[in-house]
């Protein structure tokens, strides 16, 4: 006998007003006020041109195929967490050019909170362009810092069952925010992480930065970096000394885990999928399992929840917009399942991996989500029976 599904819509389904899909609707109702996960970042117009037959070269002109926009950077996650039902709260500037309104209105219609956020006159919203050749990418970037202190921007962080921070920058050095003590203090599960160092440092001053998080989510070479360790299961070991929810990502490999507060250990390994854009697929990856530990589930469905959001990412390019919503999950099941019940025995053996997949699905049409636009503007999640 199946289980019925865990969350809820917020509203009635209407023929012209699908709700997004609620998975927290059974928690919500213990406490309808809280904002699920906050976040706080730099946001950037992406400009992403894919079908380039060469990169461009000095004194050249090379004409694209395909071209996408959306907000990049901290929208990444905000998006993707939004897109799978959490109540997102986003703390960055914006400026007062056109890129900045671009940003502002696509995240509103994200249903992304951006009470936290402010625009800033005469600050430019800072602009990545990519370039996509061969599934490989080049980036541009501009930009200039915020005009105020981030903790400035964030005199208090708003309630909310979790936040994610960042606990490093370019120079090398490792801080968990004002902000995020303070969402500490007040009940919040604060999901760290720490971009690339090219500092070379590694600064071993991590472990205490971590001391007020729950969980530190880190790729294996990073992993590994902070640790000294010598394989990345040595250094989760030692990260799980460090953090309640110690979780690795092992790229082409998948992903493990401990969770002390649970007692569980979890290996699992990726979703098969061609990757056509790898922006943002930890930033959705981390909303998978943000979404999963607020509400609760087994570790091992937590991770395999995550890597499926990370891998329908990116079959799609243009970062934010590529994160699925629940109609991506579904037809992706379904198509699976289809797959398997003809035989397929790749497609069987997912079904045996994702069973527990139906449970969480809504029962009904839920609204659409799009990706980016220009030439790749389209819609998913449309109508299912």
């Amino acid at each position: 006998m199946s289980r019925a599904p865990r969350g809820g819509a917020d509203t009635p389904p209407s023929a012209s007003d699908k709700p997004r899909w609620d998975p927290l609707g059974a928690e919500r109702r213990q406490d309808p006020g809280a904002i699920d996960v906050f976040m706080s970042g730099t946001v950037f117009l992406d400009i992403i041109f894919t079908g380039l037959p060469d990169a461009p070269s000095a004194g050249t002109e090379v004409w694209a195929s395909g071209m996408g926009s959306a907000p990049g950077g901290i929208a990444n996650l905000a998006v993707a967490a939004a897109r799978l039902g959490l109540r997102t709260g986003l703390a960055a500037g914006f400026g007062d050019d056109a890129y900045g309104d671009f940003c502002w209105r696509t995240l509103g219609q994200e249903k992304v909170d951006l009470t936290g956020s402010r625009r800033f006159t005469h600050w430019h919203t800072p602009v990545t362009v990519s370039m996509s050749v061969d599934r490989d990418r080049s980036m541009v970037t501009h930009g200039h810092d915020l005009p105020i202190p981030v903790d400035e921007l964030i005199s208090k962080p708003p309630r909310s069952r979790a936040v994610v921070a960042s606990l490093g920058d370019a120079s090398g050095d490792v801080e968990l925010p004002g902000w995020a003590h303070q969402a500490s203090a007040d009940g919040a599960m604060v999901f760290a992480d720490v971009g690339w160092d090219p500092s070379g440092t590694w600064n071993p001053a991590l472990a205490d930065q971590l001391g007020g998080c729950h969980a530190f989510i880190p790729n294996a070479v990073e992993a590994m970096s902070y640790t000294h360790a010598d394989t990345p299961e040595a250094a989760l070991r030692a990260i799980a000394d460090w953090v309640p929810l110690a979780v690795v990502t092992l790229g082409s490999e998948g992903s493990m885990a401990i969770d002390s507060s649970t007692g569980e250990e979890a290996r699992v390994p990726p979703l098969p999928t061609l990757a056509l854009d790898p922006t943002g697929a930890g930033d959705v990856f981390g909303a998978g399992l943000v979404l999963g530990t607020v509400a609760g589930w087994p570790l091992r469905e937590r991770l395999l929840f995550a890597g499926l959001c990370a891998g329908l990412a990116v079959q799609h390019f243009g970062g934010s917009l590529a994160a699925p919503g629940w109609g991506d999950l579904t037809d992706w099941w379904r198509a699976t399942a289809d797959r398997a019940a003809a035989g397929d025995s790749a497609a069987q053996e997912l079904v045996t991996r994702y069973g527990f997949l139906p449970d969480l699905l809504p029962a009904g049409p839920v609204c659409e989500v799009r990706r980016a636009l220009a030439t790749l503007a389209r819609y998913s999640d449309l109508d299912t029976a």
